[in-house]
């Protein structure tokens, strides 16, 4: 083994080290002698050699299954299952010229996220990210006044925001690194102008790190026979995370969708429904809730006013003393007039003697407010703007039913018909989810905006 050592590859180094970790007594005596007599050079070398510490998974793919060269490595991962360092490993890489990851140095990248925000924060400044992958000698320079990433030999990162995809008109280059794909708001139109933009060099290719979601984009790019696709599930690198979180979650969402999703990195098919699973109603339901302190009523006002609008979603939601969540009433109406709608708002703040209401104003603005006033000026009213997908609002309320924070006082057939429907092909054909919609905003309010225990009891 000494002489195949010596020569300090990758492959034998990593062989060496699982060797070393999987034997005993006098092998893995005479194997820690032999490492402890390379030279310091080859454990620099070790400390910056992506290939010998990388997950297998976490290494680019040779080819596609075909055995053709690959466009697209699309990396489905779970929360923390190391896709930001293997996009900065790959970037690294490519960026140095370093095989087997490139022959030559990938002169012009695009890094693209969420957010500019994002792409600094987690891409390139994160303890993950590009910036953290380098030696001092090879770190290249972040201007963050002009978006670029330029390494001491020439090549030149982009930093792209998911959120202007016109910002991917003009620029061409050898390689991308998406990030998150699955969250931007407008995935197909940034990946269309970017493929555009891929044009440079023998074989111009894309990184996309994202934890799935059911998102057409993605299905799309896992039928591409031009595509890889690789997955890792959130317990693969459990030895970099904090003490006991896969423990924790696999406690709290292992076997549900949303565990399914957001620790084993799978894409779950849309027909099955994204979010919500039947069981987590059914198994918490009661007649009768306990002692509440808090009590508000969240309200989807309708777009239009006319006999096919959508219906105003109407919800009440309490919160125990227990620290759990009650909804309490299903008021949902058909408001053909804005006075319809907010006298049932009021109607159903007065008959369970609410705390406030809580009412999104995206489409509606101001006078979401003035309708409610003048059918009762004397209503608490907390206004509420989305800045965000319906999805990912929807998820951390998802999660509080999949811990068993949420139950229902008996059935609110439609109210759990959208739920359950939610994110699933079937959903997704129907209208807007105005009581899913309205039950999300209460519980966001009473829960996930609320301090963990309450102040005030109601007697």
């Amino acid at each position: 083994m000494s002489s195949t050592i010596r020569t300090h590859s990758a492959t034998a180094l990593r062989s060496a080290f699982i060797a070393c970790a999987n034997a005993s007594g006098p092998t893995a005596e005479a194997l820690k002698a032999e490492i402890a007599g390379w030279p310091a050079e080859t454990f620099a070398r070790i400390l910056q050699d992506w290939e010998v510490w990388a997950r297998d998974d976490q290494l680019p793919p040779a080819c596609t299954a075909n055995g053709a060269p690959w466009r697209t490595w699309l990396f489905l991962g779970g929360r923390g299952a190391g896709k930001t360092r293997a996009g900065a490993e790959w970037v690294r890489a490519l960026a140095l010229g370093l095989a087997p990851f490139s022959d030559l140095p990938a002169s012009r990248m695009a890094l693209i996220g969420e957010t500019a925000h994002d792409v600094r924060s987690v891409m390139i400044e994160g303890e993950s990210g590009v910036l953290s992958v380098h030696s001092d000698e090879e770190r290249p320079d972040f201007v963050a006044s002009k978006g670029t990433l330029t390494w001491p030999n020439g090549v030149v990162a982009q930093v792209i925001s998911a959120e202007t995809p016109d910002a991917l008109r003009g620029p061409q280059f050898h390689a991308a690194w998406c990030d998150e794909l699955a969250k931007w708001r407008r995935p197909a139109a940034v990946w269309d102008m970017l493929q555009f933009g891929l044009r440079l060099g023998h074989a111009p290719r894309a990184l996309v790190t994202t934890t799935p979601r059911a998102i057409p984009l993605l299905r799309q790019l896992m039928d591409d026979p031009a595509t890889v696709v690789t997955h890792a599930r959130t317990e693969a690198n459990a030895a970099n995370l904090a003490p006991g979180f896969v423990d924790q979650m696999r406690n709290r969402y292992g076997g549900s969708l949303l565990g399914r999703q957001e620790l084993d990195g799978e894409l779950i098919a849309v027909q099955i429904g994204a979010l919500w699973r039947e069981d987590w109603i059914t198994s918490h339901r009661i007649s009768k809730p306990p002692e509440l302190c808090r009590i508000v009523v969240g309200v989807d006002p309708p777009v239009t006013a006319h006999a096919a609008s959508d219906a105003c979603g109407l919800v009440v939601v309490g919160r125990g003393i227990d620290g759990r969540a009650y909804v309490l009433a299903d008021r949902t109406v058909q408001g053909r007039t804005p006075d319809v709608w907010a006298r049932a708002a009021v109607a159903a703040y007065r008959d369970f003697e609410a705390d406030r209401v809580v009412a999104e104003v995206n489409q509606g603005g101001d006078l979401v407010e003035s309708v409610l006033r003048q059918a009762a000026r004397d209503v608490p009213l907390r206004k509420v703007r989305a800045t965000r997908g319906k999805w990912l609002r929807a998820e951390p309320v998802a999660a509080l039913y999949a811990e068993g924070r949420v139950a229902h006082v008996g059935h609110f057939g439609a109210l759990e018909a959208q739920m359950l429907t939610f994110g699933s092909e079937a959903g997704t054909a129907t209208r807007s989810p105005d009581r899913l919609d309205a039950l999300v905003w209460a519980l966001t309010d009473l829960v996930l905006d609320a301090p963990a225990t309450p102040t005030v009891r109601r007697i």
